[in-house]
């Protein structure tokens, strides 16, 4: 079965003119980027020489995918929004709300009790508006996505940040917030800020114990976290013919860790392989006839500084395995250089567990390359030294790797197998039974590893690294260990190194499943009743957000002012807080927990003004609000890096804050606000922040005049008399202020 196969023919009956009109227009070739750019442009928007990270421009996408932490928020506001049934195709994927505890078997069963009132939810609301729906154990979103729904050429849009792994497979596919995707569902325009263009190039060819996520950890040392804000990165080059489908998808993945809208490959013989072999050879066989619409134009190669307003270049031949941590994505070492900065900078040198899976590497690929590695290690006298921990990214990857003998050459070594979901990844890991802030070095195949964010300890010290590293470091149970130079001792005494990784990019005998889990919704679902406990404290009706009273913001309290990094962990934690994600006022009990007080240098401990006394951040919300006064949240640079999770603008939104003030903002959670009538602002001079006192009232001036590109006036009134005043500015286009003056865009929309 080939799902959405009349959209995609219609997509590729387009595209090829719709490419011709763009480069006509313009007058010049094309990067990919552009050409699935422009041929998305929502019905009745121009082909114009839009300036990049500045113009907000109109598309439509062709389809909507959805996790089910994010969805039921998504789901509550698409309820709310009049529709019947979706406008375009869109899934739903249970692979958050599943715990990894004891193993796959015993943990689905209790996630299945546990949220049972969640799942019900989910799959009346897919039922009832047409969406299809993957039932828990079906595996991770977005390796659900790329075998059965990625399509090169194609748009969609996810609301979840790794959306952009679908990019593997030539798909524009970019991660929002659960608003956005409720527009595409509803068939509106979505709004876009034209993004810049990232050209990495790719020469050679991978060896050795170098994998495709190398790449990307390379080049998120080398861009940081925020130096892909706004911008595509797009691969091209000979390198990356010599990639697997499911290795690009790996790459263009964790492109959402240095900010990037989305990551894309070109389209080759490779995805059409990997189309064929997850049972879509039309779809391949049809992007074979349309090539030249589905590759950048040659010439942007030939000058590629011409095209791209960034060129990076990585030799893959010459590429090393890196490792990426701790407490950031971006601290890029390659293995040569990292058992000296374990060493120099004291980090817990006992490798304690190795965990291998997530969105980012669970594909049958990386598990048959990191298999090879127990395999061989095993037949040469060494056992593992840490606790090992797999989750296969789906149960097509599943049941293929089980029927093979992958899983088993696993278990042999002591691996416990849990099931196909995101578990440790997002926080949803019982790693043990009492609550522990003991320092500790963890090793994992995901894409993320801020602070506590995978057990919880904040002393937990997560690197990132690919699955043959995970594999090997479990092995030797030293963080310091190199598998390219070093030796282990076996059971004989005997020095061995271990065999470099081998594995498979498809499974020779073909992908097989029985039950891949998918349900498909009723033709018709008028007669579909959803229903909401009252009483649930895990799901709530969305109420609407009240539109601005037309006045300015005068004297409002600080709330918080938050120092250093603050990622959407830091204002709206996963983890346990996942149960409460279809209830509103719940999970706002979360937020900015974890974002550290810059007067006091702690967490969730802020000061009352009035009594003098230090609150948890959510009750001095909740206080304000109840006192009808609203509040501002003061923060540093890159406010809401991470995940797309729009808890973390609905919560504050929810408890009355009024503005957000930082000194950059991630591009999700900026437009996040945006969408739910929040006042998103950035210190013209970053400087001004260090103005910002504790008990100040601040008082936001010049709303009566809101306009594109016109600063406004912040006052600080402090508690001696004295004030400061400077300006802010903003993003906000003319639809964007609309939104903020009805309240939310949800509110605009209806």
């Amino acid at each position: 079965m080939i799902f959405d196969i009349d959209m995609i023919r219609e997509v590729y009956s387009q595209l090829p003119g719709k490419v011709e009109e763009a480069k006509k227009k313009l007058g010049r070739p094309l990067t990919l980027t552009e050409k699935i750019l422009f041929a998305h442009l929502s019905p009745g928007v121009a082909v114009e020489n839009y300036r990049r990270a500045e113009d907000y421009v109109n598309f439509a996408p062709d389809r909507v995918a959805m996790q089910d932490a994010t969805a039921q928020m998504a789901l509550l506001q698409l309820m709310n929004s009049g529709r019947k049934k979706v406008a375009v195709p869109s899934t739903v994927h249970c692979d958050h709300l599943i715990q990894a505890y004891r193993d796959a078997n015993t943990d689905l069963q209790t996630a299945k009790v546990t949220n049972e009132e969640v799942f019900n939810f989910l799959r009346d609301v897919s039922n009832k508006y047409g969406i299809g729906f993957w039932k828990p154990g079906a595996g991770i979103i977005h390796q659900v996505v790329l075998e059965n729904y990625a399509f090169p050429g194609g748009m969609m849009v996810g609301t979840d940040s790794h959306t952009p792994n679908a990019g593997g497979l030539g798909m524009i596919a970019i991660g929002v917030g659960g608003a956005d995707a409720v527009d595409v569902m509803a068939g509106l325009p979505w709004e876009l800020k034209m993004p810049k263009l990232i050209g990495v190039k790719l020469t050679g060819r991978l060896s050795g114990w170098a994998s495709p996520k190398d790449v990307i950890l390379k080049l998120a040392g080398i861009l940081t976290v925020k130096g892909g804000t706004n911008a595509v990165i797009e691969y091209f080059g000979e390198g990356t013919s010599t990639l697997s489908a499911t290795g690009k998808g790996t790459i263009c993945n964790m492109g959402a860790e240095v900010g990037a809208t989305t990551s894309i490959f070109p389209f080759d013989e490779k995805s059409a392989t990997y189309l064929e072999g997850t049972g879509r050879k039309e779809v391949a066989d049809a992007a074979r006839k349309i090539i030249a619409c589905l590759q950048a134009d040659p010439e942007t190669a030939e000058n590629p500084e011409t095209y791209y307003d960034q060129v990076i270049e990585i030799n893959l031949s010459e590429l090393e395995p890196h490792i990426n941590g701790p407490f950031t994505p971006d601290a890029a070492f390659p293995i040569s250089a990292f058992a000296k900065e374990v060493k120099e900078k004291g980090y817990p040198r006992k490798m304690e567990v190795g965990l291998i899976g997530s969105c980012t590497n669970s594909s049958y690929e990386d598990l048959t390359r990191a298999a090879h590695v127990v395999k061989k290690a095993r037949e040469a006298g060494l056992s593992v030294n840490a606790q090992f921990i797999i989750n296969p990214g789906s149960e097509q990857v599943r049941y293929t790797a089980e029927r093979d003998g992958i899983l088993r050459e696993f278990e042999d070594a002591g691996a416990v197998i849990m099931a196909n979901a995101c578990g440790p990844c997002i926080g949803q890991w019982k790693r043990t039974e009492e609550k522990s802030e003991r320092t500790n070095s963890i090793v994992t195949s995901f894409n993320r590893n801020f602070a506590k964010r995978n057990d919880g300890n904040p002393n937990t010290h997560a690197f990132v690294t690919s699955p043959e590293l995970v594999a090997a470091l479990t092995i030797a149970g030293d963080l310091t260990f190199n598998p390219l130079t070093d030796a282990l001792t076996n059971d004989k005494g005997e020095k061995v190194k271990l065999a470099e990784p081998v594995g498979f990019e498809m499974p020779p005998r073909g992908f097989e499943v029985k039950d891949a889990g998918y349900l498909p919704p009723s033709e018709d679902g008028s007669q579909v009743e959803v229903k909401i406990d009252p009483q649930s404290n895990r799901l709530q009706k969305l109420e609407p957000f009240k539109p601005w009273d037309g006045r300015d913001f005068e004297e409002l309290p600080l709330l918080i002012k938050v120092k250093g990094k603050c990622t959407t962990d830091h204002i709206s934690m996963a983890g346990p807080w996942l149960r409460f994600r279809g209830h509103l006022d719940n999970i706002s009990d979360n937020m900015l927990i974890g974002a550290v007080n810059a007067f006091n240098g702690e967490t969730n401990k802020t000061l009352d003004p009035l009594t003098l006394q230090y609150m948890e951040v959510p009750a001095l919300a909740r206080k304000f609000k109840a006192e009808g006064l609203g509040s501002v949240v003061v923060a540093e640079e890159n406010y809401g890096e991470g995940s797309s999770r729009e808890h973390a603008a609905m919560e504050p939104r929810h408890l009355n804050v009024k503005v957000i003030l930082v000194k950059s903002f991630a591009r999700i959670h900026e437009t996040n606000l945006k969408k739910q009538g929040m006042l998103a602002l950035t210190f013209v001079n970053k400087e001004d922040y260090n103005k910002v006192q504790e008990r100040d009232r601040i008082s936001i001036k010049g709303l009566t005049g809101f306009a594109p590109g016109k600063n406004l006036k912040v006052v600080l009134h402090h508690i001696d008399g004295t004030t400061d005043e400077f300006e802010a500015a903003h993003t906000y286009n003319e639809q964007q202020i609309g939104w903020f003056k009805a309240g939310s865009a949800l509110n605009g929309m209806k």
